[in-house]
């Protein structure tokens, strides 16, 4: 960025977008509004056999709008368009305390052991995390969705 530039041009992230195999949007719904608790936001409406909207958090106030963070969950379109699950690629989604932490990583580990198709494929153990380890690295766990995308959660 110049030293003129007042200000920056980038000021958050709007969405970020997962793909989910066809077929499986009901099982997103499930995983990403009741095990994860982030809130359904409506599609657009020609849209909704394929899409699924979440918002994360409360709203952010930026200089002249509102800007809602969110999840975008879309059903793969093509072969190239779906997460392998071993990727390292991941959003990380921030927890405002160690006790929300934990009590998220319980929820998402609980579901990954009861099974079902909208289960986690993986869920870290509550209190341990299988990314690297580290002063540098806040605390924090990690799961993969039912396809295989990969989360993490951190303070």
């Amino acid at each position: 960025m110049a030293a003129t530039d007042p200000k920056p041009l980038i000021t958050g992230i709007a969405h970020i977008n997962l793909s989910i195999p066809p077929g499986t949007l009901a099982h997103a719904k499930a995983f990403y509004g009741e095990t994860l608790g982030l809130t359904p936001r409506a599609v657009p409406a020609a849209q909704t056999e394929t899409l699924a909207w979440f918002d994360v958090g409360p709203a952010t106030t930026g200089d002249s709008q509102q800007q809602q963070q969110q999840v975008h969950i879309s059903t793969a379109k093509h072969s190239e368009d779906t997460t392998s699950a071993t990727s390292s690629r991941h959003p990380c989604f921030a927890v405002g305390s160690v006790e929300a932490l934990h009590a998220l990583q319980n929820r998402i580990l609980a579901h990954h052991q009861r099974g079902g198709p909208d289960a986690p494929m993986m869920a870290d153990p509550v209190g341990t995390s299988s990314g690297s380890q580290g002063a540098e690295y806040p605390t924090r766990f990690f799961a993969r969705d039912f396809a295989g995308n990969r989360l993490e959660f951190s303070l």
